[in-house]
């Protein structure tokens, strides 16, 4: 895995005339390449561009999308847009925090999930639906929520 200077150097090499216009799409790719936007980074970043680390903090903080803490080995996006609301999102919701023990936007203990409410997956037609990692799970109830959750603890398993 490459270190963090590595990876701001490849970064800003995407970007080599790196300006306030380009504050999003380089918090884009650190957050890629990292999982999140690491201070260090948004450091090193601030000197070379000439981009003031107070502009990129106003640009990450503004936008929900970005984190400044690393995520769990798993991310849980849980839908609660109007169609998986309708259909149990929140039975579902309480279901996710009884199984992991956290809340929105917190990772648990041992490092292994982190759990983010999103405003809508894109499939409504599953409703109501998570999505782990890049895998998305429909059709939800309480049960099923847990089941898959327990799932993706045990080593090896078939997701």
């Amino acid at each position: 895995m490459p270190s963090l200077q590595q990876s701001v150097d490849e970064i800003l090499h995407r970007f080599p005339r790196a300006g306030s216009s380009d504050v999003i799409p380089l918090l884009q790719a650190v957050q890629q390449r990292c999982g999140y936007l690491p201070r260090e980074a948004l450091e090193a970043i601030a000197q070379r561009t000439q981009v003031s680390l107070t502009r990129m903090y106003g640009v990450a903080t503004f936008y929900e999308r970005f984190r400044f803490q690393p995520v769990g080995k798993h991310l849980i996006q849980a839908c609660h847009g109007t169609a998986c609301h309708v259909n149990g999102a929140k039975q579902v919701g309480r279901a996710v925090h009884q199984t992991l023990r956290i809340k929105d936007r917190e990772t648990t203990l041992d490092g292994m999930f982190t759990l983010e409410t999103v405003a809508c997956l894109g499939c409504c037609s599953l409703a109501p639906v998570m999505m782990i990692d890049d895998k998305v799970y429909g059709r939800l109830n309480a049960q099923r929520a847990q089941r898959l959750l327990n799932r993706y603890r045990q080593p090896g398993e078939a997701r």
